[in-house]
């Protein structure tokens, strides 16, 4: 294989684009990518290959705007949805999403880059048997932000950890500790619904750079047993917010308010 894998699909620089009604099977790398592109419809689309084909992301935003995703199955072995650094006005709904890693914004802020993304919906969306549900991860060292992130409608059946914030993401053995980080503001999760395998709710905030702004309403995430899981509670660090309505399992660990001596930027002055 070549040193980088082609992607099968790719736009850039592009506008008003519409991609409908096509199946892409078996990409080598990522399937379906869109960079620096504004006015995205993409609708009535297959995505298929092995849940053990690395890096086969479904599809991939990354400094692109005004997105809107529907009516889509996508079956892959990376993230169903990975929202990059740059993106905005992106709003998902009515997407079947597994096998795959989940809808994740992220990874952000490697290398010690800013990362921005904004105004992002993901509703009425079914996963089955992927690795997280709806995720946000940010590497250590980065700066920039996340903010008004809506995840609504979320049915998942035996997903390993259905919510999660991770602002200590890698993906390598060890990565060196750093203490700015991309901070996470501003996240709504409602009525995710379902059964896990590993653990319901895992928020891993920065100390420097705490999660704020994070609420729950609806939750109810039950316990599966299989062979090989080791079943765990939720798990909360440095993460703030609200609990709307009692929740299942119950998230003690989520700290209600906001962090001492906050002082978070506006998305304007950050980004």
């Amino acid at each position: 294989m070549p040193r980088v894998k082609p992607t099968a699909l790719r736009f850039y620089g592009s506008s008003n684009v519409v991609v409908a009604g096509i199946k892409i099977v078996n990409s080598s790398q990522c399937h379906l990518k869109f960079d620096n592109c504004q006015g995205v419809l993409v609708h009535d689309l297959t995505i298929s290959s092995p849940e053990n084909s690395l890096n086969t992301d479904g599809i991939h935003l990354q400094n692109s705007k005004d997105v809107s995703i529907h009516h889509t199955n996508l079956a892959c072995g990376d993230d169903c949805i990975s929202i990059q650094t740059g993106c905005s006005n992106i709003y998902i709904h009515n997407v079947n999403c597994g096998p795959g890693h989940g809808i994740s914004i992220g990874g952000l802020g490697r290398d010690n880059t800013k990362a921005c993304v904004s105004n992002v919906t993901v509703r009425d969306v079914n996963m089955f048997r992927t690795m997280t549900g709806v995720r946000i991860k940010t590497w250590q060292g980065g700066i920039g932000l996340v903010q008004d992130i809506r995840f609504s409608n979320i049915q998942v059946s035996e997903v390993q950890t259905p919510i999660m914030i991770d602002q200590f993401y890698c993906d390598k053995r060890t990565c060196t500790n750093q203490t700015s980080a991309v901070a996470v503001s501003g996240v709504q999760y409602e009525n995710i619904r379902g059964t896990f395998t590993i653990k319901p709710l895992h928020f891993a905030c920065s100390d420097s750079s705490p999660c704020s702004g994070i609420t729950l309403t609806g939750v109810q995430l039950k316990p599966v047993q299989i062979a090989h899981y080791h079943l765990n509670n939720p798990f909360c660090w440095q993460a703030f917010g609200e609990l709307f309505t009692p929740t299942i399992p119950p998230i003690a660990c989520l700290q209600i308010g906001k962090p001492a001596g906050n002082n978070l930027q506006s998305y304007h002055d950050i980004c």
